[in-house]
């Protein structure tokens, strides 16, 4: 089994290929001798020359989601084409997907591959030159316009990485009985295998149809009713927005006379200003029609449409400058910008590092194979977060304060972590100086000793058991570290505990113990005094 095969079977375990799945039919593909010809002869290009038209019906709609149903997005991706003519929906998916490729990334997996992929050269990294941000975007774009987008892996000369193309989506095709797409280029039908090293098929709505999940649709409707609005209103303006002249002639003028007034009459918008003899007179009649009302109510319902559809809201892109803001957040509904960026990363993810990652580590790199993950936090979150966990550590801290007097705190760990903050043990710091030495008075029982290989080093399970037992009997308030709640270089942790005594008379007592350990039984302990604590 070659290289790309092994490629192939890798991808199609990480994104899940159905076990049923058609073998692609008989038909030419990357690698085969005309194919690889005919690219060539091109420079490489793959896609044909795609097809431009501009006057769209709403009959047009319906013949495109009915050849979209049948596996040809030819029409709706030359529908969405024309669409992305209209200057406001353009802004308006400009405002989300150039956002997402902007957003914050994180790399998690082998460091050398994190590394290989964070190395930069020059300005820019290993990702970026593979996988341009205007790639992406555009990518991204197609697969929540139409639901579904294609990209090609071009291997470039001296590089050990490939670049990732967009290609144009109006030559995919899906044929049901085979469960495959396949590209119309200009070698023929290719059959599309997502991952296998040539091949990048992106899409944002589900795997069965993913073109009835795209936005096309609503887009397409909105942006027909438009251009006709917009055609319309400029009959409309052409027609009654200029008031209209109507010149009086006396009745004894004759015809030469009246053909002299009409051509003065054509050059006023050069000559304002002329003289009107006895017994002729020129009105200013102006249009009293409302009409074009609604064609401004329909374009305005239409760039409404766009940003429910794109935004998730109204009104963020008339507000002076909101394109220019370079946070997204304040522009698009967040689950809206996980959803995108969390697909991205996705393919990213399955289709396009793996080739890269097998190619240079094999298939064993792909066991801690580097993961992308966009951070979709907004400025505006991170802010309220950090608000809330100053709040929380003063309530713990007042919290403790309180619970002291009983020998009892605050689980700060258990509660920062329900916040989804990172908790991690770090070793404490080591004393500047040895702890003095006090003899023992006259008459206190001696401790037994503990052995230790270094002041700094934390005792043995053994060791520590014996040490808190000791420091149980003696009564002894603190370790020889100082500490009178818990020490994790002895090894050890006071406790609260309750004597039982006889007729219901109990006390209370300090012991120590294992950290996570048992402490010593009640009978084994004796009332401690006050001082003692």
């Amino acid at each position: 089994m070659g290289i790309r095969e092994n490629i192939r079977d890798a991808v199609a375990a990480l994104m899940g290929v159905s076990a049923f799945a058609a073998e692609p039919a008989t038909a030419p593909s990357f690698g085969d001798e005309h194919v690889d010809a005919r690219l060539k002869s091109l420079g490489g290009q793959v896609s044909p020359l795609p097809t431009t038209r501009l006057r769209w019906f709403l009959r047009d709609l319906e013949a495109a989601q009915f050849a979209a149903d049948g596996g040809d997005l030819s029409i709706a991706a030359q529908l969405v084409s024309a669409s992305l003519g209209d200057g406001f929906l353009r802004g308006v998916l400009s405002a989300r997907m150039g956002g997402v490729t902007k957003l914050p990334r994180t790399f998690v997996g082998a460091e050398e591959q994190i590394a290989a992929l964070t190395q930069i050269d020059g300005a820019r990294s290993v990702f970026d030159d593979m996988l341009p941000a205007t790639e992406l975007a555009a990518l991204a774009t197609d697969g929540l316009l139409l639901g579904v987008g294609v990209a090609q892996l071009v291997p470039v000369p001296g590089r050990d990485f490939p670049v990732l193309v967009r290609l144009e989506p109006e030559f995919l095709r899906f044929r049901w009985n085979e469960n495959r797409w396949y590209y119309s280029s200009v070698a023929g039908l290719l059959p599309i295998t997502p991952g296998d090293g040539h091949w990048v098929l992106h899409i944002e709505g589900g795997r069965v149809s993913p073109w009835r999940y795209g936005l096309w649709r609503a887009i397409a409707g909105a942006y027909i009713d438009k251009t006709h609005a917009k055609l319309h209103e400029s009959n409309w303006e052409s027609k009654l927005a200029n008031p209209a002249r109507a010149a009086t002639a006396p009745a004894g003028a004759t015809e030469a006379q009246r053909a002299g007034f009409l051509q003065r009459l054509i050059a006023w918008g050069v000559n304002t200003v002329f003289e009107l003899p006895p017994g002729w007179d020129v009105k200013i009649v102006e249009s009293n029609g409302r009409g074009y009302e609604s064609f401004v109510g329909t374009i305005g319902r239409s760039n409404e449409e766009y940003m429910v559809c794109i935004l998730g809201q109204v009104g963020t892109t008339t507000s002076a400058g909101a394109f220019a803001s370079s946070d997204v957040h304040e522009q698009v509904r967040s689950d809206l910008i996980a959803a995108t960026a969390t697909t991205l990363a996705h393919t990213v993810n399955t289709q396009c590092l793996p080739p890269w990652i097998i190619s240079r580590w094999g298939e064993a790199g792909l066991l801690k194979a580097a993961v992308l993950t966009y951070d979709v936090t907004s400025p505006a979150e991170l802010v309220a977060r950090a608000t809330g966990l100053t709040a929380i550590g003063g309530a713990l801290k007042s919290a403790n304060e309180v619970l002291a007097s009983e020998g009892k705190r605050v689980d700060s760990v258990a509660e920062y972590r329900r916040f989804g903050v990172t908790v991690v043990d770090i070793a404490p710091a080591a004393p500047t100086s040895p702890a003095p030495v006090l003899a023992p008075a006259e008459g206190t029982p001696k401790l037994s000793l503990v052995e230790s290989t270094a002041a700094d080093e934390p005792l043995t399970d053994d060791a520590a058991a014996k040490l808190a037992a000791d420091m149980t009997e003696h009564c002894v308030p603190r370790c020889e570290h100082g500490s009178s709640n818990r020490c994790r270089l002895c090894g050890v942790e006071r406790v609260r505990v309750l004597i039982p005594g006889e007729n219901g008379d109990h006390s209370w007592g300090v012991a120590w113990q294992p950290i996570g350990g048992a402490p010593a039984a009640p009978e084994d302990l004796a009332p401690l005094e006050e001082a003692a604590e």
